[in-house]
């Protein structure tokens, strides 16, 4: 997810109890809701070093520890203040846990396993930034400031208005974890409603449902047949019908796209991408050169590519030059 969602949970975190069970509990807390996300000096390296190393170990279980511990370090030591080391590693952890989880909501994934597995794992229930889980974080965030105002303005003691934080807290929490479990039904119907369709007459080897970014009963289907990839949107508020999606062939066997499947350029996409689309074309500015093209279908199409590793190769089928290129979004 975005580092304002991990933030905010964080906040709630702190705020119904958490940040309590060490001085400067609540820093502790809201670093280790987002430090995970430090991998993100990958990025010096490049596109390609930051899509190998993002959500690498970081984001593992085996390192969850590691990144509470920390947190806590980080805070002792720019605070130069005592924690109580116990209570502040337990709560590190508890935030660190929430950043994975909700990471591994959402359509990009997370390598809990590594380093045993490099298996990218997500429930594809949540986009990376989700406006309904922003609503209800900032509706708990301005809760309590809301709940003061009203109790100034009606004269009601200050001894309630230090709970309207927690209040507000607790009810955020428990309704993004309401959300993503009812996110996680409506996933399941429109994946069950994907797999029971034909497609030209064929049954599907696999298919997703990715959500859509404003309506939860709006799905992104990509479905895979031996040969060729079809789009197609499900909306389980209405009949979903039999229309058509869009169809993108598969490329018959071609040297050019094994020849290009040995760069480290595709070799580390096609250890993240999970429904990748070749395209071989002509490349005019190389003589009988071909351009070979991945992309990953989770995150656009060939009409409007995201995640793309291109090659060019010339006439004897050697590669001039590969690149790999993020979309307009660069997940967190």
């Amino acid at each position: 997810m975005d580092n304002l969602t991990h933030t905010a949970i964080g906040l709630f975190l702190s705020r119904i109890g958490l940040g309590r069970w060490s001085p400067r509990g609540t820093a502790i807390v809201l670093i280790a809701a987002n430090i995970p996300d430090i991998d993100v000096v990958s990025s010096a390296g490049g596109t390609l070093t930051y899509l190998t190393y993002h959500r690498h170990l970081t984001h593992s279980l085996l390192l969850m520890p590691v990144m509470a511990l920390a947190a806590v370090a980080l805070v002792r030591l720019a605070g130069r203040r005592p924690v109580l080391w116990k209570g502040a590693f337990f709560a590190a952890l508890i935030a660190v846990a929430s950043h994975l989880a909700l990471d591994w909501t959402n359509v990009y994934g997370i390598r809990l396993l590594l380093p045993f597995s490099g298996q990218w794992l997500r429930a594809d229930t949540t986009g990376v930034v989700d406006l309904w889980i922003w609503a209800v974080l900032a509706l708990g965030i301005a809760g309590p400031f809301l709940a003061r105002l009203v109790g100034s303005e009606i004269g009601s003691g200050s001894p309630k208005e230090q709970h309207h934080g927690r209040g507000f807290a607790w009810f955020a929490l428990l309704v993004v974890l309401l959300y993503n479990c009812g996110r996680g039904v409506l996933h399941a119907r429109a994946v069950a409603s994907l797999e029971t369709r034909m497609y030209d007459g064929i049954v599907p080897l696999r298919v997703a449902a990715m959500p859509d970014a404003i309506n939860p009963f709006k799905w992104r289907g990509i479905v895979e047949t031996p040969g060729s990839y079809v789009i197609q949107d499900v909306n389980l508020a209405v009949d979903p019908g039999s229309a058509r999606g869009a169809v993108f062939h598969k490329p018959d066997p071609d040297p050019a796209i094994d020849a290009a499947r040995r760069t480290d350029t595709f070799q580390a996409f096609l250890r993240f991408s999970q429904y990748p689309l070749w395209r071989v074309t002509p490349y005019a500015a190389v003589e009988d050169g071909k351009l070979v093209e991945a992309l990953d279908l989770r995150f656009g199409t060939p009409l409007a590519p995201g995640f793309v590793a291109r090659a060019v190769l010339d006439s004897r089928l050697r590669v001039v030059n590969s690149s790999f290129q993020f979309g307009a979004v660069r997940p967190r």
